[in-house]
């Protein structure tokens, strides 16, 4: 097969600890990373020491989950990690989540331009919608419906746009002999009135260097394609095997074409999700020691793989240390609606224990790969080679460690085989992801 371009990576920093909510209870881990912006500082820096193009924080507005046993879901505040983080690299990419249902786009391009400016044209902004009720009780509002929430998210986006490029490029002149700071014929009002949102402008704000963020999109369905195929550059995916990964990203590229932009100008970034040593076994033992911290959800896991096999499993009828019998396993089958659910059944087939499988991640998020740097380093040359994306938007399972032993393991391999850079392509995030300078609303105007 014709080896394509390389791979680009993004690290997602989720709320400092890694993947794994039980990751705080690790030996060596800060158990307040969560507030501890150095930790993300450190990180951010080793992943731009390994030439990743970017970090990402994901993010929404709500507390979600049990803070007993788990850390949360996302840092304190994206934005202001990624301000901590811009201060001390000055390379990588910064990128975070900002919802267009819950934020005004005064706001949005306020804050991503003023930070994109402070790191020299490094920022992206993942515009998303938000549907969850504990986000929407927290601004006092309503859950909108699907198409309420990505109309909303079109006016967003293009009026962030045009308040981005309210500046003309050379509207910034700072001529002291004449005493002109900006030239104020060259900064004008926007004046856009949507459905669901207004703005006057302009920003305060001169470019960047790269021009304005990158705008980037998550999210699935024909809508969620829509606003990635019109704005996108970047788009992070969860795909769990390379034919869903295959489909979603030539439904991206189809998108993009549809409103005449190049299809090579959006790049699909999909998730993955690691856990590092020497042996694969090592790996494994290294998972099932995160599982033994929380051990209320077993029976609420072992219960969903029984679901997606076909089978009641439960910690009351079976062993998970053992292998499932053979009288129960020929009643298995991959359940049609997930997925990840071949794998799991093949797991079981093998041989392997409950525990074991729970352990090789089958009802993660992302695909997970338990093992040493050369097959996590082979699973994504896979993936890649296929053409199932442009790069990975990866998960260690532990930041503590996780980062470095990538960076130091997983990459070196990756660019021994050309899969990956050696070094980076320019200053800005654009640069480095490949894709077109953009500055301000391009040529559709709102509500078209």
């Amino acid at each position: 097969m014709k080896k394509r371009s390389e791979m680009q990576l993004a690290l997602q920093m989720v709320s400092g600890y890694g993947a794994e909510f039980s990751a705080w209870r690790m030996p060596g881990t800060d158990p307040a990373a969560y507030t501890n912006m150095d930790s993300y500082v450190e990180r951010a820096k080793l992943a731009e020491q390994g030439k990743f193009q970017m970090i990402f924080i994901a993010d929404t507005p709500a507390l979600s989950n049990n803070l007993g046993p788990q850390t949360p879901m996302f840092p304190m505040d994206p934005m202001l990690a990624l301000m901590a983080v811009a201060r001390e690299t000055q390379h990588i990419g910064l990128v975070a989540t900002l919802s267009t249902t819950f934020n005004y786009p005064y706001n949005i391009a306020r804050q991503f331009k003023a930070l994109d400016v402070i790191s020299h044209g490094r920022v992206g902004w993942n515009a998303v919608t938000t549907s969850d009720p504990l986000a929407a009780a927290n601004f006092g509002a309503r859950v909108e419906n699907r198409q309420e929430r990505y109309d909303k998210a079109h006016e967003s986006i293009q009026i962030v746009q045009a308040l981005w490029g309210s500046w003309e490029p050379d509207a910034w002149t700072l001529d002291v002999e004449v005493g002109e700071f900006a030239d104020m014929d060259k900064i004008q009002p926007i004046n856009l009135q949507g459905q669901y949102y207004a703005s006057r402008g302009p920003l305060p704000i001169p470019p960047s260097e790269q021009g304005q963020p990158v705008i980037f999109q998550a999210g699935g369905g024909g809508e969620g394609l829509e606003l990635a195929g019109k704005y996108a550059s970047g788009v992070y995916a969860n795909p769990y095997d390379i034919t869903s990964a295959l489909e979603h990203r030539q439904a991206i590229r189809q998108s993009a074409a549809r409103f005449g932009r190049n299809p090579n100008d959006i790049k699909m970034f999909a998730g993955f999700m690691f856990s590092l040593a020497s042996t694969e076994e090592e790996a494994l033992d290294r998972r099932k020691q995160l599982m033994s911290f929380n051990p209320q959800e077993i029976p609420s896991r072992v219960s969903y793989l029984g679901s997606m096999v076909g089978l009641p499993l439960s910690v009351n009828s079976v062993d998970i240390d053992q292998p499932l019998a053979a009288d129960l396993l020929k009643n298995a089958y991959a359940n049609p609606m997930d997925p990840r659910s071949p794998r799991a059944l093949k797991l079981l087939k093998e041989g392997l224990s409950v525990r074991d499988v729970l352990a090789h991640g089958v009802i993660n998020y992302h695909p997970v790969v338990a093992g040493t740097p050369t097959q996590v380093a082979d699973f994504l040359e896979e993936w890649f080679l296929a053409e199932a994306c442009d790069g990975f938007s990866v998960v260690p399972d532990v930041s503590f460690d996780g980062v470095a032993d990538f960076v130091n393991q997983v990459v070196p391999i990756l660019q021994e085989r050309g899969l990956f850079h050696k070094e980076y392509e320019g200053k800005t995030l654009r640069e480095n992801m490949g894709v077109p300078y953009e500055y301000g609303l391009q040529e559709h105007g709102i509500n078209e």
